[in-house]
């Protein structure tokens, strides 16, 4: 269950940007390492070894992958950008089902409206933190309209968590 968490949009980007600077920085270490390796060992002198070169490059982005998500990810320090992996991933699990929540919202399903109040929520803070609020006004009037519809029925508007159930609910919609 993925939970939304407040977060200085300022203090995200300055983080994921060392991240960033961390993780491209093994990544040409590796893929230098490697290539000059696979150059050293498989490679003619004065021949043409772009395809040792090549492998090695593509042997660090392997390593660098295996290591990211098997070292880092779990990491303190990785927590700013694992939370936006996790926060860009559930919207992309919502916007995949997009059709069947709005046909569920359209018929009054309370499983349909906080889904999609979640998704107006994470969207929001989506931008706010990748520092893009031009979408994010163009959507105002629409979250606005749904967050209203919830209160007129009753319902909770601070949908933070995202319930896979509710996903679950809406298998029947879009058939």
């Amino acid at each position: 269950m993925f939970e939304i968490r407040p977060m200085s949009p300022e203090l995200y980007r300055q983080q994921t940007r060392r991240i960033t600077l961390v993780i491209a920085g093994l990544f040409i270490a590796l893929a230098l390492l490697l290539s000059t390796f696979c150059v050293q060992l498989f490679g003619t002198p004065g021949g043409d070894n772009f395809r040792w070169n090549l492998l090695g490059v593509l042997a660090g982005l392997a390593l660098t992958v295996a290591l990211v998500r098997v070292q880092l990810w779990p990491r303190p320090w990785m927590a700013p950008a694992v939370y936006g992996w996790q926060l860009k991933r559930s919207l992309m699990r919502i916007g995949n089902a997009m059709h069947r929540i709005k046909e569920g919202v359209a018929s009054g399903d309370p499983a349909a409206m906080k889904l999609l109040r979640f998704y107006h929520l994470g969207l929001t803070q989506m931008h706010q933190l990748d520092g893009n609020l031009s979408d994010l006004s163009q959507m105002a009037r629409e979250i606005d309209q749904h967050r209203e519809a919830m209160e007129a029925q009753g319902l909770d508007v601070e949908q933070n968590c995202l319930d896979p159930a509710w996903l679950e609910a809406l298998k029947g919609y879009g058939k």
